[in-house]
């Protein structure tokens, strides 16, 4: 069996092999109910006793802000841009720009060529996923496995971390509270930020059970999600990891479906969660956030993991076994999507990520100044993650895979690249109406194809899109929400002004972290979510 070299895979890589030996023996050891160590496992979750100085917090602040950087620079989005992608932007653009002045049909023709692959890949990506959710309607079944037993649970940690979220504290503890999971194998973290004193006084006016522990992250740069998470892994004791964001109502039992999912399939390093929204009845914004929320998690993701494509994680309720998260060197606190460029990197140390069939719920932002910056970040992140994984093309394809790796160009590339390119079609669409057409691909063989290749992209892009928003929403049943779908193309117009708004940050503050506020849930929420729960 080949095996790992410097934390990465080898270019044999065996699909089923190079992480699994250590998983199978993890997993064994920790998940499975037949193991003997979980049955003696029979000691309570106490609070740690973890060191508590100023030269230990120091150690950890170090770690968690720089751990990844040292070990695999390359990995890390410390450094934006490398030398030979900074000057291939610096020399490809004006080349680029004076080829359209001196030659615009040929530039033209090699600008629609470059485009067609990566969209029409995006519509057959879609077209999977409205035929397996068709598919799963016609023929419904229950996929998940059966829990464990009590006695062979595992340890759970569950990772919160708050910043500015005052206003929500005994939200967020009563959904912990309806967490079904043994009190003696569960530890709660709340991580907050040192700087941010209205959230700690009103984490210390409430009283917390004694497996809820409280960590300062101690101020300093990046002020980001992931830089609270690496300075709390250390103190956790579980043999899985959960991370839930202070809004998130989980379902009750989803531990528990996440422990059966990863007990079942010994390949699995992280199970994804599907996210979904409270308040899609509140504005027309939140029902475009309802439809594409469900078409991601209900739909995307898990045909992202039956066709064995790179899983990007949603940036909350990632339940990962340990040694998956150790192995790939937790979360890059320089990146503000860690959780798309944790799932990257999952997939390039060999480890397989699924989808669990249990839904968290969660606010969606519902005016247009907090939606724009939450899909701001977003895509700056999705940026920052194609760029560090596309520094090294071949190693990347080395650690990938060719199949793999065609779905990292869809996936990150293809997605923000449509983001940017979608205002330009109705430009040009205006431009061909008003001034007639421009015929500015040319009229041989090989533009006409073009020309019939982009039609039929943008066609199908928005009817796939269309189609499978319907479906999605048919399947949770919230058919009152299924006509909304139609209005989508208009939403993703919102979508690229927020990338071009990224692009603009990525170079000029690329680690910028825009807060999305939340409101307390009775405020906005009724009492139960509306919809099927998966």
């Amino acid at each position: 069996m080949p095996q790992r070299r410097e934390g990465h895979a080898s270019p044999e890589r065996a699909r089923s092999g190079l992480p699994l030996q250590r998983a199978r023996a993890s997993l064994s050891s920790h998940l499975f109910p037949a193991a003997a160590r979980i049955h003696n496992r029979r000691d309570p979750l106490t609070a740690p006793t973890y060191p508590d100085n100023t030269s230990q917090r120091e150690r950890d602040l170090d770690l968690a802000v720089s751990g990844l950087r040292r070990r695999r620079p390359d990995l890390s989005a410390a450094e934006p841009l490398w030398a030979w992608q900074k000057a291939a932007l610096i020399f490809i653009i004006p080349i680029f720009a004076t080829v359209a002045v001196l030659a615009p049909h040929r530039a033209a023709f090699i600008l629609a060529t470059t485009l067609a692959l990566p969209f029409c890949c995006i519509v057959l990506l879609r077209t999977s996923a409205l035929w397996k959710s068709l598919a799963a309607t016609a023929h419904p079944a229950d996929g998940s496995p059966r829990a464990p037993s009590p006695l062979s649970l595992p340890r759970y940690s569950v990772l919160v971390p708050l910043h500015d979220e005052a206003d929500i504290v005994r939200d967020l503890l009563a959904a912990l509270d309806g967490l079904d999971y043994p009190i003696d194998r569960l530890e709660i973290f709340l991580a907050l930020e040192e700087t941010d004193q209205a959230t700690r006084k009103a984490i210390e006016a409430e009283i917390l059970p004694p497996h809820i522990t409280v960590v300062i992250v101690p101020e300093g740069l990046p002020q980001t999600k992931p830089r609270a998470l690496n300075y709390v892994l250390p103190r956790t004791t579980g043999d899985l990891v959960v991370i839930y964001d202070a809004e998130d109502l989980p379902e009750p039992d989803q531990l528990r479906r996440a422990v059966a999912a990863l007990t079942a399939n010994p390949d699995l390093g992280c199970v994804q969660a599907r996210l979904n929204v409270l308040n899609a009845d509140e504005t027309w914004l939140t029902r475009q956030y309802a439809i594409e929320y469900t078409v991601l998690f209900d739909c995307m993701l898990p045909t992202l993991e039956a066709l064995k494509l790179p899983v990007p994680l949603g940036g909350t309720s990632n339940h990962f076994t340990r040694s998956a998260l150790e192995d790939v060197g937790a979360w890059d606190p320089f990146n503000v999507t860690e959780d798309a460029d944790l799932g990257i990197r999952l997939a390039r140390n060999g480890w397989s990520v699924g989808v669990v069939p249990s839904t968290t719920w969660e606010e969606a932002p519902a005016n247009f100044k907090s939606w724009l910056k939450q899909r701001t970040r977003w895509l700056k992140g999705w940026m920052q993650t194609y760029l560090v994984h596309m520094r090294n093309p071949w190693r990347t394809l080395r650690d990938l895979g060719w199949r793999q790796f065609a779905g990292l160009q869809v996936l990150m590339g293809g997605m923000v690249l449509s983001a940017l390119v979608h205002p330009w079609l109705y430009v040009a669409i205006a431009a061909d109406a008003a001034y007639g057409p421009f015929d500015v691909l040319g009229d041989d063989v090989l533009s006409r194809i073009i020309k019939i290749v982009t039609v039929a992209n943008l066609v199908l892009g928005y009817v796939s899109g269309v189609v499978l928003g319907i479906v999605a929403m048919r399947g949770r049943g919230r058919q009152r929400l299924a006509a909304w779908a139609l209005l989508m193309p208009a939403y993703w117009l919102l979508i690229s002004l927020a990338a071009y708004r990224a692009l603009l940050q990525l170079a000029t503050s690329p680690y910028r972290w825009e807060k999305t506020q939340h409101r307390p849930r009775a405020a906005f929420a009724p009492l139960r979510p509306s919809g099927k729960t998966h």
